[in-house]
């Protein structure tokens, strides 16, 4: 899989297009911002985008999503659970920074371990609340990428001072779902710079002492 990472917003997310090797259909992950940014990159790539996909949704990772999907007609797909969050805009906190958003239906629901086919791209969902309700990482078992949002980043992990948010959740999440893949899979965060299983495992703070099998 090739992945491009477009950086937008204030927030600084970490927007990722990918696509196959050998296609030109893409996925979009987290357009948090920008979409003429995003836009224009898919322009470059000469890529055509073929679903948004969203890690969770607050403010930061939603932004671009309704004038992308309008723009390219293409569906939205999130974890079950944050149906608060796309509909509330004090859920996800983008009354905050003065943009109400709400994403309408139709939604494409995931749930836990359910594979995501989209044309040439294959994501098995990893449902990892915690950060959000309903918080998801996608995973490519062939390439070994996962998506993770802001559950897991380098040297640290997501907030779980918000709202709907539970620090034991976000940790058990880890533990269950990330921490029990292999060290080389390659993980892409909602923010920073990207890591790995292994390093995260040995050298996180946060989970040190956590991790049991």
């Amino acid at each position: 899989m090739n992945v491009e990472t477009v950086v937008v917003g204030a927030l600084q997310v970490n927007c990722y297009i990918c696509w196959h090797p050998d296609s030109r259909n893409s996925v979009i992950i987290d357009p948090g911002s920008d979409e003429k940014k995003i836009a224009a990159e898919l322009s470059r790539l000469n890529l055509t985008p073929r679903a948004i996909l969203l890690t969770h949704a607050h403010a930061d990772h939603i932004g671009a999503v309704n004038p992308l999907r309008e723009r390219y007609q293409i569906p939205v797909l999130a974890g079950d659970g944050e149906q608060k969050l796309l509909s509330n805009p004090n859920a996800n906190m983008s009354t905050f920074l003065d943009a109400p958003i709400v994403v309408e239906p139709p939604i494409r629901w995931l749930e836990d371990e359910e594979l995501v086919v989209i044309e040439e791209l294959t994501f098995k969902v990893l449902a990892t609340p915690g950060h959000s309700p309903g918080g998801v990482c996608f995973l490519d078992e062939t390439s070994g990428i996962a998506f993770v949002g802001d559950t897991l980043f380098y040297g640290s992990i997501g907030r779980t001072d918000f709202p709907g948010c539970s620090h034991e959740t976000l940790i058990d999440s880890i533990n269950q779902k990330l921490l029990k893949l292999p060290d080389n899979i390659v993980c892409y965060p909602g923010h920073g710079p990207r890591t790995t299983i292994g390093a995260e495992r040995v050298n996180n703070p946060f989970l040190k002492g956590n991790y049991f099998v």
